[in-house]
């Protein structure tokens, strides 16, 4: 008999030589052909059962080194974050031994720095979405035609992706079924660097190749996935694809990608939900706690036959039916036969009595053909059922503040833009800066004056953000939120008038100290905490936590800022619009699942590892490598010493990838986080009534000092008119 092995050249002839249990002698080995950098060996092979054991050995040799060469390629990505991360710190490092030497003897007009420090992150949104989530099931998506072959490569291909593999099965068929076959011949651009980007490619045929700035980066062959950044945002393509030969491509853009997952994810949770409203228990919840219930379901499958639940024995979980039929069957005594009592079939449910702490089945089920459930524990159950609102923020306003409420917004509203003289810039963002500014009727009042250009917004599609940051921020009356007093418009710019805050970034602050203590980290996390406890008891996520959005009063306390990407959502409700800092987005974000209050929670650990360490816990060299490494999770995260087994727990716990089984999302909201073992001993109330210490109390003379700040160039750009009147509310 001949027997082919393809193998590496010189570990086949190394192995051959060496190997004891390949029994081989020259009259056995009768053709060898070398074929590149492999070689193809035909072996004439007495038929004997031992000699055929030596050469399933051998494939199992070479089986286990393609699982070692595997796993050394995860270790060598493993050690490129290590190192990516060295960089960061060191980074840091510089940066802080840049600012001290820039620090002049004026506080007023600081120098400007003779070199770059590093640059604040910017956050991403996605246009807003065109499609109407309720009419999702409606929409008819374009499916094209394939050969097996076709569809095999291409769903090899979505499964071997590290974004993509994350999707549910069900997705990557329909991604599949909707992926348009182009062709493109030798020489043409597929993508362009510096172009918009929408569209992920799978190639089929032939060869293309990858270059940044001119320079060749890689070639990419037949099976492989590019360009899936674009399916999540609009973004700028980092590189460009040419094709080395004649290619065939499949191709999918961001509005279908997205009509996909939102309808899938849409789908499943209606479904999720009816299941559990069909059962008497569920039928008094709220949509909010049914939600949370709906996001723990675990979907679990069985074969015939299979023992679900055995009689006698004990268990936790409740089940529903999803899919298939099941047998109830019982044993009245030791000595009887198990009957059949019943057939249960897809939404039915079984196991309730474990939810309420009765362990012992009473009954065996046993699924007849293949069954799918939806399970839930009850550990689970119990964190999930209980007061979600935990009432901090509920308290009604006095008198008094009502008052008070109603004339300052008397004062505000008699005051123009022309009242006000610009004394320097305190801060710079995507397409807005903030100017400290001084009433002219009264020199010791000075507030922030946030200036946004119009012609951006639009041009970014994010009139419903500024709206909406318009709308939360007049109504959030907290004294863990910048204020928002009066908002004016013309022609180019909207305009916030704001709360000024002088004490500083909490950014700059990190930056400069590398890492905050234990002590530090917590006061200013508790600070954060009580600014997300009053926007979620609202129904408003706010998807932008990180240093930069965090300042500091004159007294050292910290406050939310810019409030472009909250929403109001309310309370049970999702939203599905891609925003956020790379570093600090959730995995249902990234994954387009849909999203609600608990990827603050999610972001959170994140704020509160980074202030601890010095850098977030997920980086990568771009975008889409920072979000392949975040869909890993962070128990593949190694945990620098310096953070505590205590605090490490309540970042893992705080970022879990199932959004229901994270702190803060549960029964007890953000009481569970306060009650956490690292706030131990923390003093709550005297943070809410501002009696504590803060670890930093900045130096701020007077409400013109801006040394607490960077400096920031002036911008003489002038933008175009912007008057289609989207901006009338302003």
């Amino acid at each position: 008999m001949n027997v082919s092995i393809s193998c590496d050249q010189n570990q086949l002839i190394d192995r051959i030589r060496s190997s004891d249990s390949l029994r081989l002698d020259s009259q056995h080995l009768t053709d060898l052909r070398l074929t590149g950098k492999s070689m193809r060996v035909l072996m004439s092979v007495p038929k004997s059962s031992g000699t055929l054991r030596d050469l399933q050995l051998a494939l199992q040799l070479k089986i286990e080194e393609l699982r070692q060469r595997d796993a050394l390629i995860d270790e060598l990505e493993l050690e490129l974050d290590i190192k990516d991360d060295l960089i960061r710190q060191l980074q840091v490092e510089l940066d802080r031994h840049r600012k001290t030497a820039s620090t002049g003897s004026s506080v007023q007009t600081p120098a400007a720095p003779d070199e770059p420090q590093r640059t604040k992150r910017q956050a991403i949104s996605a246009e807003p979405s065109a499609l109407d989530p309720s009419q999702l099931t409606d929409v008819t998506l374009t499916s094209y035609c394939k050969s097996k072959e076709s569809s095999d490569l291409i769903q090899r291909a979505l499964m071997d992706n590290d974004f993509m593999k994350h999707l549910e099965h069900g997705q990557i068929l329909t991604i599949m079924d909707c992926m348009r076959p182009t062709s493109l011949t030798k020489g043409c651009c597929v993508i362009q660097e510096g172009d918009d980007g929408s569209t992920v490619y799978v190639l089929e045929e032939g060869m293309v190749e990858v270059t940044k700035e001119g320079k060749k980066l890689c070639s990419i062959g037949p099976g492989k996935v590019f360009g899936e950044l674009a399916i999540l945002y609009n973004c700028t393509r980092t590189a460009t694809v040419t094709a080395l030969t004649d290619i065939k491509l499949w191709a999918i853009d961001r509005q279908d990608f997205q009509t996909i997952m939102m309808r899938t994810g849409l789908i499943k949770y209606s479904q999720y939900t009816d299941f559990l409203r069909s059962v008497p228990s569920f039928q008094s919840l709220a949509e909010d706690v049914l939600s949370k219930l709906a996001d723990a379901l675990e979907e679990t499958r069985y074969s015939d036959g299979d023992y679900i639940i055995r009689q006698g024995a004990t268990g936790d979980t409740f089940f529903i039916i999803s899919d298939g039929q099941v047998k109830v069957s019982q044993q009245i005594s030791a000595n009887d036969e198990e009957a059949a009592v019943k057939t249960l079939s897809k939404g039915d449910w079984f196991g309730e009595q474990a939810l309420k702490g009765e362990d012992v089945r009473t009954a065996s089920v046993t699924a007849v053909g293949d069954v799918t459930c939806l399970v839930i524990d009850r550990e689970s159950f119990k964190q999930l059922i209980g007061g979600l609102d935990d009432g901090s923020d509920k308290q009604h306003d006095s008198d008094e503040v009502k008052a008070k409420r109603q004339a300052e917004a008397d004062f505000f509203s008699s005051v123009s833009l022309s009242d006000f003289t610009i004394i320097s810039t305190l801060g710079m963002g995507g397409f807005s800066r903030v100017e400290l500014v001084q009433l002219k009727s009264d020199p010791n009042q000075t507030f922030a004056l946030k200036v946004l250009k119009k012609r951006h917004i639009v041009d970014t599609s994010q009139q419903g953000h500024i709206l909406s940051e318009r709308r939360i921020m007049m109504e959030a009356h907290s004294p863990f939120i910048i204020r928002l007093y009066r908002t004016f418009r013309d022609s180019k710019y909207l305009y916030m008038l704001l709360e000024v805050c002088l004490g500083g970034e909490l950014w700059s602050l990190l930056r400069d100290r590398g890492l905050f203590d234990d002590s530090t980290t917590r006061f200013y996390t508790g600070c954060v905490i009580e600014a997300l406890a009053f926007l979620h008891s609202r129904g408003i996520i706010y998807r932008d936590l990180k240093p930069e959005n965090i300042i500091l009063d004159h007294r050292g306390y910290a406050k939310l800022v810019d409030f472009g990407f909250a929403k109001k959502v309310g309370l049970g409700k999702k939203t599905w619009t891609f925003c956020g800092t790379p570093e600090y987005v959730a995995p249902e974000i990234i994954l387009n699942k849909g999203h609600d209050s608990s990827a603050d929670c999610w972001s959170l650990g994140i704020l509160v590892f980074e202030l601890l360490s010095g850098s977030p816990p997920f980086s990568g060299s771009d975008p889409m490598k920072t979000y392949n490494i975040i869909l890993r999770g962070i128990d593949m995260i190694e945990f620098p010493k310096k953070i505590t087994k205590s605090a490490a727990n309540l970042i893992k716990r705080l970022c879990r990838d199932n959004p229901s089984e994270r702190l803060g999302n549960q029964k007890n909201g953000v009481k569970d986080i306060q009650k956490h073992k690292w706030f131990e001993g923390f003093n709550w109330d005297g943070l809410r009534q501002g009696t504590i210490d803060p670890p930093f109390t900045p130096t701020v003379d007077g409400p013109l000092d801006n040394s607490n700040f960077d400096y920031f160039p002036e911008d003489t750009e002038e933008p175009p008119d912007e008057e289609s009147g989207w901006d009338l509310e302003f």
